[in-house]
């Protein structure tokens, strides 16, 4: 498959650096230089993955992470953060909190993104692909389409959130730890916390009102989704 690849990043070097290591495996790149027209790019293009860094010229990279996760023709596409160096990398873990899916730190290597890259696509394929449609207490979840129904409502969600409903509903009736979900839906990372779990738990709760009491907290271990009445 053509991947379709959008940087936003104003640094030439770094540009050429993951354009070069991209597009040499097959990957069609694009790229902004700023925030601004990076949105832009995107909204147009709709490309399958996005790898944005976290400071640019006129808007800040997680309020462009922001932006598209807000936009329900954007909020299913992954997205790479770039942090500038390790003491800015608490900004990583809050744009994870904002939907990111992950990050990387300068200075990295070509290899690096080039395995995180397949690591998200991938993943993103499988939620796509592996199930058709699943149904829970009035729910209507469309693995293929990547559609959310609450009844007749449509619910707008990040792609995680969305890959952690699909891990909820294929193991219905069952407690899945926080890091088997981690696992199961960001993949083996050793910078993302079980507070992301939580955090998209919480979220899931909100925009959903009839798993505020279906998702079960297991104390100290992770979640359950109840077996229907």
């Amino acid at each position: 498959m053509d991947y379709r690849i959008v940087i936003i990043e104003d640094e030439e070097e770094i540009v050429f650096l993951i354009r070069f290591s991209l597009t040499e495996k097959g990957f069609n790149i694009k790229s902004a230089p700023d925030g601004i027209s990076g949105l832009r790019l995107v909204k147009e293009e709709t490309p399958d993955l996005v790898i944005l860094n976290q400071i640019l010229p006129d808007l800040d990279g997680l309020e462009v992470c922001r932006e598209l996760k807000r936009d329900p023709k954007t909020n299913h596409i992954p997205i790479i953060i770039i942090t500038p160096n390790k003491k800015e990398e608490h900004n990583g873990i809050i744009a994870l909190e904002l939907g990111a899916d992950d990050f990387i730190v300068k200075p990295f290597s070509s290899r690096e993104v080039l395995a995180k890259v397949k690591a998200l696509l991938r993943r993103s394929c499988l939620i796509r692909v592996a199930g058709t449609r699943l149904f829970y207490k009035g729910i209507l979840v469309d693995t293929l389409a990547c559609i959310v129904k609450d009844r007749e409502r449509e619910v707008e969600l990040t792609h995680k959130e969305f890959g952690l409903l699909v891990a909820l509903l294929r193991n219905k009736g069952q407690v899945m730890s926080r890091q088997a979900i981690l696992n199961n839906v960001w993949g083996p990372s050793g910078t993302i916390t079980p507070r992301t779990v939580d955090n998209h738990i919480r979220n899931l709760r909100r925009k959903i009102p009839v798993l505020g009491g279906a998702i079960v907290t297991v104390n100290k271990f992770g979640y359950k989704l109840k077996e229907e009445d």
